[in-house]
């Protein structure tokens, strides 16, 4: 199914959003649920992703089917392969068993584990029985997806001997590491990180505990990039903090550059964001390792901003959905942009006309058909396989069109 998108020429200057429970602190919080039965969750994600992570915490003997849901795979197998008396074969999409989890299993090996490759060695599926760990020391690469690493923090405070987990090597995605600890913190789990050891000791959890899920910083990307293309446009996004668990927060000063103000309503816990009309840079340059998850969106809006742009940190990029920094680059230059890529780097030319009338392959991937999206307010352009963005944001479309975007099928 392809979706055409075109300006609303009668579009509103003013735009009210509420956006998703953020899917990264959802997922986490439901897999402590899971460990901790007195947590109780408000305002969660009603991402596909997150829906299916809830389907599958509801099964401990079977097949264990997560679809495209990278984050369930990783968080899952550590799930699992700690419950004792689990029984389930772990597996996932095409590209799902593209995508690799050696490092994670190795890891929980060294915990006791037992899991087996099904197909091929060191990706899914898996075939995990599941076994009380008494071991309470691993080691990881921190170069590696953080969520293998909050994989491993999520079970350590179900652990009859805690866990302390040793990371070699520079820290990726240093955000959702620390997001994991406080989220651990907030529950009463006693948990700490010093130079480049976690630490989490066991807790036998009986107090109530509830705990509201800001919303998604990730989905409000897309407005920040709509904001910056629309200067006539401001934008209020619902529930969200000024202090905030989630990395790419760092929207605020990153879109600072490309000419988007963030202005925060400690009393309703929302944002509103405004163009500057700021006199904009020649050319940006940010390293986005600890937030990569916001590389497409950014690399779209200098596109659109006809702005050069440098982006690194982006060597995770190849392991999600699709290979982003490829996909990028081959849909970036149907619409006419100079742009050149390494395993961990992306580099945009100014352009002189974005190409109209260009239908963007999304690769399965959501955050592509998301981040491509805000270029119809420049010209008008069809997105393939639209509905991919359920995977985190089911409501993306009917909110682009409150901010003037038209949608047809």
């Amino acid at each position: 199914m392809t979706a055409n998108l075109s300006r609303n020429q009668q579009s509103t200057s003013k735009a009210h959003i509420k956006v998703t429970g953020s899917k990264s602190e959802s997922n986490r919080l439901l897999i402590l649920q899971a460990l901790h039965p007195t947590i109780s969750i408000e305002n969660i994600s009603n991402s596909d992703d997150t829906k299916t992570l809830q389907n599958a915490l509801k099964i401990e003997n079977g097949n264990v089917d997560i679809h495209h849901a990278g984050t369930a795979m990783r968080f899952l197998t550590a799930y699992y392969a700690s419950l004792e008396g689990a029984q389930v074969v772990l597996t996932g999409s095409e590209r799902m068993q593209e995508r690799p989890i050696k490092i994670l299993v190795d890891a929980l090996l060294q915990l006791g584990a037992q899991i087996e490759y099904v197909n091929k060695q060191g990706f899914p599926p898996l075939k995990i029985t599941g076994k009380n760990f008494t071991k309470s020391k691993v080691e990881i690469e921190a170069n590696v997806s953080s969520q293998y690493i909050s994989a491993l923090m999520l079970i350590g405070s179900k652990l009859p001997n805690g866990l302390e987990i040793q990371l070699k090597g520079k820290i990726t995605s240093l955000p959702y590491i620390k997001m994991t600890l406080q989220l651990l913190q907030k529950v009463g789990v006693d948990a700490g990180f010093s130079e480049n050891i976690i630490s989490i000791l066991f807790k036998l959890k009986t107090e109530e505990t509830k705990i509201a899920v800001e919303s998604d910083w990730s989905s409000a990307s897309y407005f920040y990039s709509i904001v910056a293309l629309n200067k006539n446009l401001s934008v209020t996004l619902s529930n969200y903090f000024e202090e905030s668990l989630q990395g790419d927060a760092a929207l605020v000063e990153i879109y600072k550059e490309l000419g988007v103000g963030t202005n925060f309503n400690a009393t309703e816990n929302s944002i509103t964001l405004s163009n500057t009309s700021k006199k904009l840079p020649n050319k940006i340059e940010f390293d986005l390792n600890n937030t990569p998850d916001i590389a497409q969106t950014i690399a779209v809006t200098c596109f659109g901003l006809k702005m050069e742009c440098h982006l690194t940190g982006l060597h995770t990029l190849k392991i999600k959905e699709t290979d982003r920094l490829q996909a990028l680059k081959t849909e970036l230059e149907k619409l006419g942009a100079n742009i050149s890529i390494t395993d961990n780097s992306l580099s945009l030319e100014t352009t002189s006309a974005i190409k109209s009338n260009i239908t963007i392959d999304t690769y399965q991937d959501h955050r592509m058909a998301m981040a491509f999206a805000p270029l119809a307010l420049l010209v008008p352009i069809s997105i393939n396989n639209y509905n991919v963005v359920s995977k985190s944001y089911p409501d993306f479309w009917e909110d682009l069109e409150k901010i003037g975007i038209n949608f047809k099928i």
